[in-house]
């Protein structure tokens, strides 16, 4: 959604005109935040369908909204696409099986279609895994999504993705697209969304405790992130350990890391931060806040920790927001992470593999925080504007249009 949304106020000038379908927020359960619309375009047509009602599909074990959501997409882009000419079909969501509509569309109507991976969508990365760390309902997601991925990837006409790896993968997976046009392309930073957070910042509950230096991470959690994680653990336990007492100065926040419906969540940072005995300075809030809540955290945090998961695949492309706000950040990840050289061009100073980073690295960067040596961060004027949402929205376009081409 957020990809879309950051780019209707870019297609035009680029030659598109876009039209939204989207599921109708009331057959969602997940928050609303109405400040999202204050950065559409008001001459954007958006077309809402329904979805079948959650309390329902729920005794079947169906709570996808996705699911809920298919044969009304179905119905209604039928509507659209017999009652006026359309060029090209985007689909820029990661709740997949929406996208195997693709291919009914472009055999009905023999319209091409884009599929934008912002996420794998069937992969064997849990299936190793024990099965507390599997998502829930693995065991159905996991042969739903071997089942529907091939029926929208053998006919896609065009590739977009936050990793060259998830392109690599569907290609070499499905012959017929090999040589369909695909380019990758990061979420880009919308300054707008900066503004908008900071006119409405007192509608939105504090979350950080004045009293302390924050450091925020906004964003899911899991044993897949323990290796980045573990770094920082580490030091502060090491750093308390030779009586660093000014390190309790500090709260380390991490919000919003799980997917399970609010007061559900299972806590998965904490846990680690036992083993290290240093919990007291941590605090974990396993329920999802809103974007805009999310920014405005952000706005009142110190500075920033991001940690990445052990998938070399996993790309973190939301990092943009952090970004924006110009503070000291602390990324640690896989060393075959697409972010680690990303942000060293943009110019992030604290940037490290879980692999090599040194524990007098991370315990710097924490007593500079401390210390108030953290002036206000100044970023390659370059990168900034190679990973504007402006600059993102023509790279979708162009090869848009080279979708186009190939079928004419």
């Amino acid at each position: 959604m957020q990809r879309v949304r950051m780019s209707l106020p870019y297609f035009a000038e680029n030659g598109w005109d876009a039209e939204v379908v989207t599921v109708d927020e009331n057959f969602s359960d997940l928050g609303i935040d109405t400040l999202l619309l204050q950065s559409i375009p008001a001459q954007i047509k958006i077309h809402k369908v329904k979805a079948l009602k959650k309390t329902l599909t729920s005794k079947l074990g169906l709570g996808s909204i996705a699911l809920r959501s298919l044969w009304f997409y179905k119905r209604e882009v039928d509507k659209l696409l017999s009652a006026q000419k359309f060029d090209l079909i985007y689909f820029s969501t990661t709740q997949f099986p929406v996208c195997i509509l693709g291919a009914h569309w472009k055999k009905k109507f023999n319209i091409p279609y884009v599929i934008d991976m912002q996420d794998p969508w069937f992969s064997d990365y849990y299936r190793d895994k024990p099965k507390s760390q599997r998502p829930p309902k693995y065991w159905f997601s996991y042969r739903l999504n071997k089942y529907m991925e091939p029926i929208a990837m053998k006919t896609v006409d065009g590739l977009i993705s936050v990793s060259e790896a998830y392109i690599t993968k569907l290609k070499n997976s499905y012959p017929s697209i090999k040589n369909i046009p695909s380019t990758t392309i990061t979420f880009g930073a919308f300054e707008p969304d900066m503004a908008i957070a900071e006119k409405n910042e007192d509608t939105f509950t504090k979350l950080l405790k004045p009293d302390f230096k924050n450091v925020v991470y906004i964003g899911r959690g899991g044993h897949d992130m323990y290796k980045a994680i573990t770094p920082l653990f580490q030091s502060l336990k090491e750093e308390l350990a030779k009586g660093n007492d000014a390190l309790k100065t500090l709260r380390f926040y991490f919000i919003g890391t799980s997917y399970a419906a609010s007061g559900q969540g299972t806590p998965t940072v904490i846990p680690l931060a036992k083993q290290f005995d240093i919990h007291n300075l941590v605090i974990e809030m396993t329920d999802r806040i809103s974007y805009y809540h999310t920014l405005v955290t952000l706005q009142q945090a110190d500075a920033f920790f991001i940690p990445g998961s052990d998938d070399p695949q996993y790309t973190a492309s939301k990092i943009y927001p952090y970004l924006l706000t110009r503070k000291p950040l602390l990324a640690i990840f896989n060393k075959a992470s697409s972010v680690i050289p990303i942000m060293k061009a943009y110019g992030v100073k604290a940037v490290y593999d879980y692999d090599s980073v040194a524990s007098e690295d991370i315990s710097k960067f924490l007593l500079d925080i401390i210390n108030s040596n953290t002036p206000k961060v100044a970023y390659n004027a370059e990168m900034e504007v190679q990973y504007s949402a402006k600059q993102m929205t023509l790279t979708q376009c162009a090869l848009f249009n080279q979708v186009l081409n190939g079928k004419n």
